[in-house]
């Protein structure tokens, strides 16, 4: 997320743009990507992309997504997140069956993602899609947006370097 100004520095007040570049890979969370989009697009001020993968569309409609659509290969949005500016704020939301949420991996590599100083919207426990019942819901919709608005709202927006 990055602020820009909209309007001219000489106007008595400024409003400020926020760009949110939101990702999504082939989960069956993907399908909430649309909804997902449609409420930050709600925030007034925040303007919104999408990085997906290939496999990611196998869960919703492209045509449902009512911003841009950035797609590549599975490895592009890893790409993106090697390049991101650590000054702004990186938001991630696991989505994966209760077996990969539990294993270790998993979590040296949430932790890791933690110690890059990005912020974990945890995933939640229900009866998922492959019949688990546990961790390993994406967050809902509203948490995220609820997430976004508290630190866009945080002095005016987010950290300038």
């Amino acid at each position: 997320m990055e602020p820009k100004p909209s309007c001219s520095a000489a106007a008595p007040s400024v409003e400020r743009k926020f760009h949110v570049l939101v990702g999504v890979t082939g989960s069956v969370a993907a399908l909430k990507l649309p909804l997902l989009v449609s409420r930050l697009l709600d925030i007034p001020g925040l303007e919104v992309a999408v990085v997906t993968t290939e496999r990611a569309k196998h869960f919703y409609s492209p045509q449902d997504v009512p911003v841009t659509l950035y797609s590549d290969a599975d490895e592009w949005e890893t790409c993106v997140i090697r390049a991101w500016d650590r000054s702004k704020p990186l938001f991630f939301c696991p989505a994966m069956n209760t077996a990969m949420w539990e294993h270790p991996i998993t979590v040296q590599q949430v932790g890791q993602l933690k110690a890059f100083g990005y912020v974990e919207i945890p995933c939640v426990a229900k009866k998922l899609v492959c019949g688990d019942q546990g961790l390993g819901a994406m967050a809902e919709v509203g948490t995220i947006v609820d997430k976004v608005k508290e630190v866009f709202s945080q002095d005016g927006g987010f950290q300038q370097n």
